[in-house]
């Protein structure tokens, strides 16, 4: 059994917008493939994993700012977010999920009664 409290995380940089009818967060995940992604959402949380290999280097580190180790980063979603319309992209180290807003919680126009 792994014991991944023991294992060392580092959480992506992220930004989230949000429009009418979506919420969109991106990640940055340099040097992670697609496959070494794991996306659930359970409950009220989105999980968020990246495997990352490491790379062989040769000589002594002068400077050292990427922190090692594999992604890790949760978000809570709340119930405006609809679980079915959930979609996931990841090109050049930039993992994008699309999270759809449900009906109920995008805004509309209410309408005067004369």
């Amino acid at each position: 059994m792994e014991n991944k409290a023991l294992e060392k995380t580092v959480r992506p940089l992220y930004n989230i917008c949000e429009d009418k009818k979506k919420v969109v967060l991106k990640l940055e995940m340099p040097g992670v493939l697609k496959d070494d992604l794991v996306i659930s959402i359970e409950d009220n949380e989105l999980r968020i994993t990246g495997k990352r290999k490491e790379q062989e280097e040769t000589g002594k580190y002068l400077v050292q700012e990427r922190e090692r180790g594999d992604y890790y980063h949760a978000f809570t979603v709340d119930n405006t977010i609809d679980r079915e319309k959930i979609d996931a992209s990841f090109e050049k180290g930039i993992l994008t999920l699309s999270l759809g807003l449900k009906e109920s919680a995008q805004p509309r126009k209410v309408a005067i009664k004369t």
